[in-house]
């Protein structure tokens, strides 16, 4: 392992460490491009772009598809050509009077300019001149802000994340104008330099937090990160857990909605989905919608994603262990209905659970993979074409059809896709029990899960909290939902100072008789 890390990160044809771009800014522009033509051969898509700046000769230095042509033009080239005919031209007078864009830096290393090229900056080069200077410039073709296609609502906001990490990290300025937000900024891969950006609130995430996140993310060495996903599996406490331990979001409201409660979010250039850091298990069965409606209703749903969820678990190995090893317990008539539609089935009742739940996730995955219009007609007709014919076949019995549908169903009730992938996954072992040793089997199989998940840890944080160990005040905010007016403080086990979230003695109350307004 120590060997390679040693060598698999040290290319020999690593630009950044050449002797080359080590040197600095030469006054002779000729020698800088020289070495830049030869750094970037082969390299169709870099673009250097010489003009005439009075009589001085200059560059522009970018990525073709990455930056806004019309901006390069109005900000770069013509106020060069209009400006600097009668000036003697220096960086300072470049970046003070010609440059009027935002975001401008100069920098005297031939690295830095590779490098910020290669992020999408604009780089200028003038003869005469030992600087280069960079400024912001990104554009091209990118996908705009549009409404997450994985989670979805009713009531709420319509915008998600794109692929591009400044205007990600906007979204979620615009939902927490504060100057306490924090947004720090990394490079992570070895050849994909990938931008992230570390947000948090300062005052309610605990620096031990932040530093740890920070800590983590220094360890991360890896030639590309090309999706959160890496990023996920390199922080995570617990790698052979099948539980999520970090939350991922589409939803710029989820982020700023837990940012506001001490934690921390990792937004990663290139993927709309940002990573939300620690996670608790209850996280993934609350939706934003929770918060948007009326708390009477969304109370009942959490009881109902709960029930779900025990359902989605264990519902086919109780099937298997109670049909196998424990007939008495079925009603006399349920039991001889399940009889007569297994008299012709060849396979034990395990087997035959095995296989349909198999099939079902086949076609599910199936459903997801083929375009949006054919998988749905594939996901719906496939089930009832083959489980209809399975039946009539005498492969499986109609009860086992309809015990797995349930479960299916129940699955798709939990609102995180990663937990209902963890929880699809952790039937299979408890139908194994059911089918070995009966009730006791999947009794001491869910026992193993729950004592796994008060075990468990996402960044220091207790997975199981507030339920284990118990938090009775925190408890207004997970099986149930109270009023708004009632969540007055903010999450114990993440915030140790700034808890308070609103102020006192919020509750609505009609008005006195003879007030105004009163009727």
């Amino acid at each position: 392992m120590k060997k390679f890390k040693r060598t698999s990160f040290a290319p020999k044809h690593k630009v950044v460490e050449s002797d080359e771009t080590n040197k600095e800014i030469q006054k002779d522009i000729a020698d800088n491009i020289e070495i830049l033509e030869d750094l970037f051969k082969d390299c169709s898509d870099i673009v250097f772009r010489p003009f005439l700046a009075g009589r001085v000769k200059a560059y522009l230095l970018f990525v073709d598809g990455f930056i806004d042509s019309a901006a390069i033009e109005m900000h770069g080239i013509r106020q060069l050509i209009e400006d600097l005919e009668s000036e003697r031209i220096t960086a300072d007078i470049i970046k003070e009077r010609v440059v009027s864009i935002s975001s401008i830096d100069e920098t005297p290393k031939l690295d830095e300019v590779v490098s910020n090229v290669l992020k999408g900056n604009t780089v200028l080069l003038v003869d005469g001149v030992t600087k280069a200077i960079i400024f912001d410039a990104k554009g091209g073709n990118r996908r705009g802000v549009s409404e997450p296609t994985t989670e979805s609502l009713i009531r709420g906001p319509r915008e998600g994340f794109t692929e591009a990490l400044r205007p990600n990290t906007a979204l979620v300025r615009h939902k927490i104008r504060s100057n306490r937000l924090k947004i720090l900024s990394k490079d992570i891969g070895e050849e994909t330099k990938t931008g992230i950006a570390i947000l948090y609130v300062e005052g309610l995430a605990q620096p031990e937090l932040v530093d740890e996140v920070l800590s983590r993310l220094d360890r991360i060495k890896i030639d590309g990160i090309l999706e959160s996903g890496y990023i996920e599996e390199f922080i995570e406490d617990s790698p052979w857990s099948t539980f999520p331990q970090v939350q991922n979001t589409e939803r710029p409201d989820t982020v700023a909605a837990n940012l506001l409660e001490g934690r921390v979010a990792i937004i990663v250039d290139g993927t709309p989905f940002v990573l939300i850091i620690p996670a608790t298990f209850w996280q993934f069965f609350q939706s934003n919608e929770d918060y948007y409606s009326r708390f009477h209703i969304y109370t009942f749903l959490r009881l109902l994603r709960v029930f779900f969820l025990f359902i989605a678990l264990t519902l086919p190995g109780i099937y298997v262990a109670v049909t196998t090893f424990h007939q008495e317990m079925i009603p006399t008539s349920l039991l001889f209905s399940i009889a007569a539609s297994r008299e012709a089935i060849p396979f034990p009742m395990f087997f035959e659970a095995l296989i349909m739940e198999i099939s079902f996730e086949a076609l599910r995955e199936a459903g997801v993979r083929l375009p949006q219009v054919v998988g749905q007609a594939v996901g719906i007709l496939g089930a009832l074409v083959i489980g209809s014919a399975a039946v009539e076949a005498g492969i499986v019995s109609a009860p086992t059809v309809i015990i797995v549908s349930i479960t299916g169903i129940a699955s798709f009730t939990i609102p995180r896709y990663n937990m209902s992938m963890s929880i699809r996954m952790l039937r299979f072992p408890l139908m194994i029990l059911g089918g070995m040793f009966g009730l006791f089997g999947v009794v001491l199989g869910t026992l193993v899960v729950l004592t796994h998940l008060c075990k468990l840890r996402s960044f220091g944080i207790p997975y199981f909290w507030p339920v284990a160990p118990i938090s009775f005040k925190s408890l207004k905010d997970v099986l149930v939902r109270v009023p708004w007016w009632a969540m007055d403080r903010r999450p114990s086990q993440l915030v140790k100072e700034d808890r308070t979230r609103q102020a006192d003695n919020l509750m609505p109350s009609p008005p006195k008789v003879g007030e105004e307004g009163s009727s």
